[in-house]
């Protein structure tokens, strides 16, 4: 990992550290139940969960188990969700990627673009060779989008999510190096 946070500019976003300014925007996100309902996390109820979200990012960042950006639009400079890897493995040279938006910009294609952002520095800079992605099958329009970026089934891990104390299967997919290098997404 970057010793220094990595910034990452697409057309329309910048994807960059997320700090403590940030909570009142995060509780926003997370404190929908829309956003939440396939996370595998509570509605937060209180900014103070946000700001424990954050810390827990900035730990996960320091000890290289994951990286998670802000997405940040560049027009208006408003954060409007965040992205990133966690499950790094860097012997296996493997992570899982994770990503919300905020309701009010659904289907406007920032999810593509930032998870796009994302693979190519994953696969070109930090190495690795699979990145996967676990999402609970009621999810269809995650799951839609990672198979429009490439990803493949591999198939149901059971109750392997708990949302609001019930446990849910989920689909594992997965895009490997060469089959991004192929896509045409860099």
């Amino acid at each position: 990992m970057p010793s220094t946070f990595p910034l990452i500019e697409t057309d329309r976003l910048r994807l960059r550290s997320i700090d403590q300014s940030d909570a009142e925007q995060i509780y926003q996100t997370f404190s929908k139940e829309e956003v939440t309902r396939y996370y595998g996390m509570n509605v937060f109820k209180t900014k103070e969960e946000a700001e424990a979200l954050i810390h827990s990012f900035k730990l996960g960042y320091q000890s290289n188990r994951l990286i998670r950006w802000g997405i940040e639009l560049k027009d208006s400079g408003t954060l409007i969700g965040t992205c990133g890897y966690h499950s790094l493995s860097p012997k296996y040279k493997r992570a899982e990627i994770g990503y919300e938006i905020s309701r009010d910009y659904w289907r406007m294609g920032y999810s593509i673009e930032a998870i796009k952002a994302i693979l190519s520095f994953g696969f070109e800079k930090m190495g690795l060779i699979r990145v996967g992605a676990v999402v609970m099958i009621e999810n269809t329009p995650s799951r839609s989008v990672l198979q429009k970026l490439g990803f493949k089934e591999e198939g149901r891990l059971r109750d392997y999510i708990i949302q609001d104390d019930k446990p849910y299967d989920v689909i594992m997919h997965s895009i490997l190096k060469e089959e991004w290098q192929k896509s045409g997404f860099q």
